[in-house]
């Protein structure tokens, strides 16, 4: 038996796990009723704090607090109550000739005891929705938020201990060495979202205890711009998807992609549009984020002075006020590729454009890289669409849009190797908190009892017989 005796949570681990049987065993309606509470605390009750709270931490208007921290759980607890009853059920499989006599099916069961690690982007989503999946999966639960959104990590912490018995589902709040604590413990199943130089550290750590992983990760996304498509459009979409939360978002176009001959009406339809959205003057905008702390706001700033040293062209923006954490929604042309800029996931508003004339180009180049968390294509050409998904790999892809495929929970959420491991949302999320138990019922005598020892020719020509026709 594990000895963890000396860390400093493992009494909330013990309880928990001294739980999990009990609560694995939850009927689907006191499931529901659990991510009810939730739904009615984040719908309701505790709304108005979140927002609060998120503007305390990195001035997120509140629009996208609740377009994109509280609609997506709710979203995905509504999904959850209207398909939860099936998932629990029974599901009755074929049972070959061979084993004739026998019936089987799978049984998803609860994993066990589950630590969800958040990130600080959008950390009211990636807190709760796993959440949500690993109630619906029967599990007791750790969450540990992050640190660098203090405010909001208060708040949830408020929302947890008011809704759940902490032998059932707990929040612990701290620095990384909490993390570091937590990850000692022997979890079931340890669902992680950050980056990958952490996510390594992650699974590092679950290695030791044979824990089963989910890893939301990153990289650096990529978005195509063909001069079939309507670039208007496009160009609106990209800086929707790219500038949303300050650009502070694992599935946000990182490097963009545009053909050669569009490039200085992408350039007006960028300014232009980047206008109706923030105005001239966007550090006034209300419409508009900032860097979460000082430390990201450094590391970005320093991207861009090292692609200004190297010689590339800021055609938009590249402004900054360090007393707020602000930086300008930013257009890069010519950065080098070796560069921060292309060599880093960039996390903020800079957005390095690439042009190109041929698209096996642009294909070499997404395929010399770790595998995107997403690819955006906008294009109105099935065939250079078809070309592209064929030709690379990627977590997700969405066409003619993008970030859109994050709500859709029919869909599994999820990277690819270096981008991540597993899937999320929906029944897909609702796997990775479960175990899918196989299970065989003999109810007659079966073939396989007229093999045993000791062997005979008669036997062996029964052998031979199955291995032929069955």
């Amino acid at each position: 038996m594990t000895d963890y005796t000396d860390n400093k949570y493992s009494e909330l681990f013990k309880n928990q796990k001294s739980q999990h049987l009990q609560v694995g065993n939850t009927t689907y309606k006191e499931r529901i009723k659990k991510l009810k509470n939730l739904k009615v605390a984040l719908e309701k009750t505790y709304k108005q704090e979140l927002r609060d709270a998120l503007y305390k931490d990195f001035k997120k208007p509140t629009l996208e607090t609740d377009l994109t921290e509280i609609y997506p759980v709710i979203d995905e607890i509504n999904f959850v109550k209207k398909h939860l009853k099936s998932w629990l059920k029974r599901q009755k499989v074929d049972t070959p000739i061979s084993l004739l006599g026998s019936s089987s099916w799978i049984k998803n069961e609860s994993k066990g005891v589950c630590l969800i690690i958040s990130p600080w982007n959008f950390p009211v989503n990636l807190t709760f929705g796993p959440l949500v999946s690993a109630i619906a999966a029967g599990n007791t639960v750790i969450l540990k938020p992050s640190e660098m959104t203090p405010h909001t990590s208060k708040v949830m912490s408020k929302i947890v201990s008011a809704l759940f018995n902490e032998n059932e589902i707990a929040l612990v709040e701290g620095e990384v060495e909490v993390s570091q604590e937590l990850l000692k413990l022997p979890f079931n199943h340890i669902f992680f979202t950050g980056s990958p130089q952490v996510g390594k550290i992650v699974m590092k750590s679950a290695a030791e205890h044979l824990t089963s992983v989910t890893l939301e990760l990153g990289g650096k996304s990529p978005a195509i711009i063909d001069d079939s498509s309507n670039l208007d459009k496009a160009v609106k979409k990209i800086i929707f998807g790219k500038f949303l939360n300050a650009g502070q978002t694992c599935i946000a176009p990182d490097y963009l992609f545009i053909n050669e001959n569009i490039k200085p009406q992408f350039v007006n339809s960028f300014k232009k549009q980047l206008n109706e959205f923030y105005t001239e003057n966007v550090s006034n905008s209300n419409s508009f984020g900032r860097i979460v702390n000082k430390k990201h706001f450094d590391r970005l700033r320093g991207y861009l002075e090292d692609a200004k040293s190297r010689n590339a062209e800021i055609a938009i923006g590249g402004t900054s006020e360090e007393k707020d954490n602000f930086i300008e929604p930013t257009l890069v042309f010519n950065a080098e590729e070796d560069s921060e800029l292309m060599q880093n996931e960039i996390f903020g508003p800079i957005l390095p454009v690439k042009t190109y004339t041929s698209i096996s180009r642009v294909l070499e180049d997404i395929n010399s890289r770790e595998k995107p968390l997403a690819l955006y294509i906008f294009s109105k050409n099935k065939k250079v669409i078809g070309e592209i998904i064929n030709n690379t790999r990627a977590g997700s892809t969405c066409i003619n849009h993008n970030l859109l495929q994050f709500l859709n929970h029919n869909l599994p959420f999820g990277g690819a190797n270096n981008s991540g491991i597993g899937k999320s949302h929906g029944y897909f999320g609702f796997l990775e908190f479960t175990n899918q138990r196989s299970v065989l019922k003999q109810h007659t005598l079966s073939a396989v009892d007229l093999l045993t020892p000791p062997y005979s020719s008669f036997k062996q020509k029964l052998v031979d017989l199955t291995i032929k026709w069955f």
